[in-house]
């Protein structure tokens, strides 16, 4: 194989990846527009609704307000129940946002596309569902998650009961 072959191939698989990552943004908004639709709109009070929509959310997935699975400076992730997909998920959300309407509608989404594409999903796909399901644009639903984000952080900092955040770069072996 000469070298331009090898650029060659090179560069159309990237375009193909490209592509690829394009269709799965497109694909998790609309996913996300149409669930806003048949919810008439989304907020904290359509969230178990939305959990329980089968076109929106793949698989069976469930709340859990618990930082114990949380890595330092998470405020939510999205894990297997068991060893397929069909089994089920749960998605733990820190305790700091259990009672914050505000939030929820930004953070669970998120991660409800890890459910959806498994370890195809990307950030922009996740961006691309929730502004879909708000009805908002992608920045303004990014400028909003990273807010929910910064906050957690913040308040981790301060000291705030229920913000047990480890803001320092030893990953959380120091036990702050």
């Amino acid at each position: 194989m000469t070298a331009p072959d090898t650029v060659d191939g090179l560069a159309a698989a990237l375009e193909l990846e490209a592509e690829g990552r394009t269709a799965l943004q497109q694909h998790a908004a609309a996913v996300g527009a149409a669930a806003r639709q048949r919810l008439g709109g989304f907020d904290a009070a359509r969230l178990d609704a939305l959990l329980a929509d089968g076109q929106a959310v793949r698989f069976p997935t469930r709340l859990c307000f618990d930082e114990g699975p949380l890595q330092p400076g998470e405020f939510a992730v999205a894990l297997p129940v068991g060893e397929a997909a069909a089994d089920g998920f749960v998605v733990f959300v820190h305790p700091y946002f259990r009672d914050r309407v505000d939030a929820l509608p930004y953070l669970v989404p998120y991660h409800l596309v890890s459910v959806n594409y498994g370890e195809t999903a990307t950030p922009e796909a996740a961006e691309a569902f929730g502004a879909a399901l708000l009805g908002i644009s992608v920045e303004a639903y990014y400028a909003g998650v990273s807010a929910f984000a910064d906050e957690l952080e913040v308040m981790g900092r301060l000291g705030m009961p229920g913000t047990d955040v480890c803001a320092s770069s030893c990953g959380g072996s120091c036990g702050c």
